[in-house]
């Protein structure tokens, strides 16, 4: 598997725009990216969340100057987190990457029909 590491540095930038833009941490971009270039699901998952820890934390650091940040809330929701981190991955064990795909891909699905017909 040979791989084109300015292709994937062009693309951690394109991640790192869409993620401090939208808030989805990149994941959903960097994902199928891996996913694409041969890797299973669970290297796939794991890779893009040391990804998404070094995009977060420059974005953190972005969105602070503007006082984008509850600090409150954004520690409730990351306890919470932390434990969720701890089952996900022995659940992901038990997904083979072609089930991986489809459950992914509804997940994406859902969310974007959701953000569609949501009322501002």
């Amino acid at each position: 598997m040979a791989i084109n590491y300015l292709l994937l540095m062009f693309s951690g930038l394109l991640v790192g725009i869409a993620a401090s833009f939208t808030g989805l941490g990149g994941g959903f971009i960097v994902v199928p990216l891996l996913v694409a270039l041969g890797y299973t699901a669970q290297k796939a998952v794991g890779t893009s969340f040391l990804v998404i820890l070094i995009i977060s934390l420059s974005a953190v650091f972005a969105h602070s100057k503007f006082e984008n940040i509850d600090y409150k809330v954004a520690i409730a929701l990351g306890v919470g987190g932390i434990i969720g981190a701890q089952i996900g991955p022995y659940l992901l064990e038990h997904v083979s990457t072609a089930n991986f795909k489809k459950i992914f891909s509804v997940i994406l699905v859902c969310l974007a029909v959701y953000l569609f017909f949501q009322k501002s």
